[in-house]
């Protein structure tokens, strides 16, 4: 009896190592724990590097120590501080969830939870476009084919709207309505659950109705996927296809550099504190519906 109650107690100590079902069942509970899907996919590839980083080094104990290590890592890699950020900031949380569950010690826990982050020292200016190449970019894809006319009404509604990739891809009919004499994308359920209501400008909505009837779509979502014959398949398309739309009308313009969140900064409903950007977005608005 006393072999086997000290059997059940050596049971019960936390570990100070996780194996790989460990981290799984713990990564498993850490996007549980989170409503946003854009939080569940940032958490989650940010787990899944440091899996990655944590099975590659030699078995070490998941305390501080080692996530000091991994954030010097993390460090020679040139990572901008805010990347640095969120990846520790996953690794707590990770760690915080594989205590809760009685899969780590709550001491070790504890000590990776005050790992401080890095100094964001200064502000990135990021990837800024001129008016001439926001609209040489809108312009980029052939409209003369179904999948040129798509590319154009989503670049536009990119640029214009200031909509993420998720919120385009899951743009539905519905969501446009005509208010007081204008359009608008209304109650767009965004970031973090958000809801919100979006202008749309005329010269936008112009390029989404050449694609709809183009395309026929009377319902639904209205961005979908075009083979190559030039047929619309299925009900709707995936963000990886918006990045690569946007990368490969960057590249037709000469630009090599550019991500989906950086046509943002010319959203229309986007506020800017400096007149100048705010101006660069009006003549950007008022070229478009010039064109």
């Amino acid at each position: 009896m006393k072999h086997k109650s000290r059997s059940l107690k050596q049971r019960k100590h936390p570990k100070t190592r996780l194996r790989l079902p460990d981290l799984e069942f713990s990564k498993t509970a850490v996007l549980d724990s989170l409503s946003s899907v854009d939080g569940q996919r940032g958490y989650g590839h940010a787990i899944d590097e440091f899996v990655d980083w944590y099975c590659s080094e030699p078995r070490l104990a998941l305390n501080k120590t080692m996530v000091l290590r991994y954030r010097s890592y993390l460090e020679t890699r040139l990572l901008a501080p805010g990347t640095v950020n969120l990846r520790l900031g996953a690794v707590r949380r990770l760690a915080y969830e594989a205590a809760d569950s009685g899969l780590l010690s709550s001491d070790l826990a504890a000590g990776i939870r005050r790992v401080k982050g890095v100094r964001n020292l200064g502000m990135r200016l990021g990837n800024w476009l001129t008016v001439e190449q926001s609209i040489a970019l809108c312009r980029a894809p052939d409209d003369a084919k179904l999948k040129g006319k798509r590319d154009r009404a989503l670049l536009a509604l990119l640029l214009a709207c200031g909509l993420r990739r998720h919120e385009a891809v899951s743009l539905r009919l519905e969501h446009l309505e005509q208010r007081e004499g204008h359009w608008a994308i209304v109650d767009l359920k965004g970031k973090a659950g958000h809801v919100r209501t979006v202008p749309v400008p005329g010269w936008v909505m112009e390029e989404l109705q050449i694609w709809l009837n183009a395309a026929g779509i009377d319902r639904g979502k209205i961005f979908r996927r075009v083979t190559k014959m030039g047929r619309v398949l299925g009900e709707s398309m995936t963000e990886k296809a918006v990045w690569h739309i946007v990368k490969d009308s960057a590249k037709l313009i000469g630009l090599q550099k550019l991500a989906p969140h950086d046509l943002r900064r010319y959203a229309e409903c986007r506020i800017m504190p400096n007149h100048s950007i705010r101006a660069a977005r009006a003549s950007l608005l008022v070229a478009g519906d010039a064109a």
